[in-house]
This record gives structure tokens, C-alpha cells and sequence, in this order.
């Protein structure tokens, strides 16, 4: 199939199973995300095959934390050297780094990787790679209400003129277009707490596939699947 003309502008990824995947080789749960971390690279160069804009995945959420304590550690420690390793690679590939959630809550040596990948390649023209860390759906839209409560309360803005639009200015995703497909690996049929604003149109593609099995062939049948469909965005 010719997708050239339905590619999604915006792809969301719920990167699913890296765990289970580990746990099924009998393998330490860290060789699944150092696994996944391959597939985020191969997802990533799928995304400027097709010509997508957006790529947000969805990296660790707030709810992550209550891992064990040695999970965490190791995700991190893979985080921040996927970050250092793969820097010199999005500034060839030309992809601009950003990164949403509660990011004061990772480690500092983290937030410098992070800093750092989002200030080199903020000139950076091609895909725009986002990762979400530490982020919760539901932490973000309390906390653009809030600020829509302080703004309204210091008689910065009335609150009558408050609307989506207004709203989504206040979201961790401003200036950023909604998700055209999510898709989900490890075949769960939930959302976990992910883009739960930005999702409401948004095509959704599930995967039976742990996430490091998910791979090129993998995301352009989605995209596929995706061009195949009818979007109504809630009309007939």
C-alpha cells in the first residue's frame, strides 16, 4: 500500500512489555528495556522513513516510581546513557529532542542528559522526538488547571474565555499537534494514564508484540492500518 499521502503527522507510542519480554527468556527485567531501547531506535528511523513529525513515546510514567528500587535505578542509568550515546545520532538525523512529564523528579545526571540533548538540537529541523518521563496524563491536566486557577485568581486571564484551545496552551504538549494513531504493544486495551487529553480522536493501533519485538515491519503495518480508516472526529 501507497501511504505516502495518509502518513499520521503525529505517531504516540504506549511502549509496552519490556519486562515480560525479559521475563519470558529468563532474562533480568533490565535486558528487556535495554532490549526496548533498540526498538526506540528503530522506531525512531521508521518515523523519518515515512515522513512523520511527531514521535512521542511514552518512556516512564508517574506511576513507574513505585517500581523496585533496582528497576529504577537501571532505567535510569539507561536513560541518561541512551541520551548521551544517541545525541551526536539525532544531530546528524537532523530530529529535535524534547521531553514532557514531572522532569524534576528524575535523577540530576538525568536532567543534564536531558538539558543537554533538548538545547543541541533546538535547531533541528526533522522529526521532533519526545519523550515522556515521569508523566501522567491526569498530573498534567491538574496541574494546567492550576495554573489556569492562579492566573484567573491574579486577574490574568477571565475565566469565561477559558475554552479547549485556551486549555491545551496550559498542557506539558502546547505547541505540539495532537496524536493522529497511538499505538500500544503487549496487546493490552488500555491507556495508562497517557496523552489522555491529546488521544480524544486519535487512531488506535494495538499490538500483540512486546516492545522489543516491535520493530520497522511493525509500525508501517500500523500506519498502514491507519491509512485504511475513516477518521470522523465525531461527526457521521
Amino acid at each position: 500500500m501507497d501511504i505516502s499521502n495518509e502518513t499520521p503527522r503525529h505517531i504516540a507510542i504506549i511502549m509496552d512489555g519490556n519486562g515480560r519480554w525479559a521475563n519470558a527468556r529468563g532474562l533480568p527485567r533490565a535486558d528487556g528495556h535495554r532490549a526496548g531501547a533498540e526498538s526506540v531506535r528503530e522506531a525512531v528511523e521508521t518515523c523519518r522513513q515515512l515522513g512523520v513529525d511527531y514521535l512521542t513515546l511514552y518512556a516512564f510514567s508517574s506511576e513507574n516510581w513505585n517500581r523496585p528500587k533496582k528497576e529504577i535505578n537501571a532505567l535510569m542509568d539507561l536513560l541518561e546513557r541512551f541520551l548521551r550515546e544517541k545525541l551526536p545520532e539525532m544531530l546528524k538525523q537532523n530530529v529535535r529532542f524534547h521531553a514532557i512529564g514531572k522532569l524534576d523528579a528524575l535523577p540530576p545526571k538525568c536532567r543534564k542528559q536531558i538539558d543537554r540533548a533538548i538545547t543541541s538540537t533546538a535547531e533541528n529541523t526533522g522529526l521532533n522526538l519526545i519523550l515522556a518521563l515521569s508523566y501522567g496524563s491526569r498530573e498534567e491536566i491538574t496541574d494546567a488547571a492550576r495554573e489556569l486557577a492562579s492566573k484567573a485568581a491574579a486577574g490574568e486571564i477571565d475565566p469565561a474565555s477559558i475554552d479547549n484551545e485556551v486549555f491545551s496552551q496550559h498542557l506539558y504538549t502546547k505547541d505540539i499537534p495532537d496524536p493522529d494513531l497511538l499505538i500500544r504493544t503487549s496487546g493490552e486495551l488500555r491507556i495508562s494514564n497517557f496523552l489522555l487529553w491529546q488521544i480524544s480522536y486519535s487512531e488506535i493501533v494495538i499490538s500483540p508484540k512486546f516492545w522489543p519485538d516491535f520493530k520497522n515491519a511493525d509500525l508501517r503495518a500500523a500506519v498502514e492500518e491507519y491509512a485504511r480508516r475513516h477518521r470522523r472526529f465525531g461527526t457521521v
